[in-house]
């Protein structure tokens, strides 16, 4: 199966002039997953060519704006484009409250059923189901309720049979979190973990104060994982040296890259 991933925002909080606030799209098979929303991801997937009306599902980590701030006019736009098929929302349960508003002020005559699941797992649970892939999520350590999702491929029998050697393809987002000791046996094994480093080693203290990680703690949870690559982004708008950034990840585990907005990757 082909899992490509494009990383649609690769911004913190505050804006910056070349970045967006987090967004990105996983297709799977043709399928399409965004996972969170911030500003601006609807102009992002006009860029990349990602069609309104086949998302299959989007999944919401938590509700700072940075990651959600992109939903009402990406769930009007696809009104408006006729989508008609059921759209299936993952987030926190406070989720509920600001889709609820959403509807009651702009969605009364969207065309489609929103079909909102809210999270409430301590570890890895799986929580959507597709053709192609199944999806679990778990809790994070953010200020907020926050969580993760993994990405794991579907391999039927018969393409075990005929491909033996095949191995599932699977993909984890991290993003926003403080490290934690369960993380890495979360993600264990993942083809691609996209884990946020939103500040360099030196700002540690920050980093810990706000409940993010740096660099070197995101390399570190690829490396205990024993993940097949590693994508970091989620910068903060202090950084402007990624060349030093991507170094000090490197330095950790070597099959690190950094992220820039439009970026593609397979998986």
């Amino acid at each position: 199966m082909i899992l490509n991933l494009t990383t649609m925002g690769t911004a913190s909080a505050m804006p910056i002039s070349d970045r967006n606030p987090s967004a990105q799209m996983l297709s799977a098979g043709g399928r399409l997953f965004l996972i969170d929303c911030g500003e601006g991801t609807q102009q992002q997937m006009r860029r990349c060519h990602f069609s309104f009306v086949r998302v299959e599902a989007i999944f919401i980590s938590h509700i700072h704006g940075d990651h959600l701030f992109g939903l009402f006019g990406l769930l009007n736009s696809m009104a408006m484009y006729g989508r008609t098929a059921p759209l299936d929302i993952y987030g926190p349960n406070a989720l509920g409250g600001v889709l609820n508003f959403y509807r009651s002020y702009f969605g009364s005559d969207d065309g489609f059923e929103i079909r909102f699941h809210p999270l409430s797992c301590k570890g890895p649970e799986i929580v959507h189901t597709s053709k192609c892939v199944t999806v679990s999520a778990f809790p994070l350590n953010h200020k907020i309720e926050c969580y993760g999702y993994r990405f794991d491929e579907i391999v039927t029998e018969r393409h075990r049979e005929a491909n033996p050697a095949y191995k599932a393809k699977s993909y984890a987002y991290c993003s926003d979190t403080a490290p934690f000791p369960e993380l890495p046996e979360w993600v264990k094994g993942v083809s691609c973990l996209y884990h946020e480093a939103t500040y360099p080693a030196e700002m540690a203290d920050k980093a810990e104060h706000r409940f993010h990680s740096t660099t070197e703690q995101a390399a570190r949870c690829a490396l205990q994982a024993g993940a097949g690559r590693l994508i970091v982004g989620h910068y903060s708008s202090r950084v402007t040296d990624f060349e030093s950034f991507l170094e000090e990840c490197r330095a950790i585990f070597p099959a690190t890259q950094a992220a820039s907005d439009g970026d593609c990757f397979e998986i």
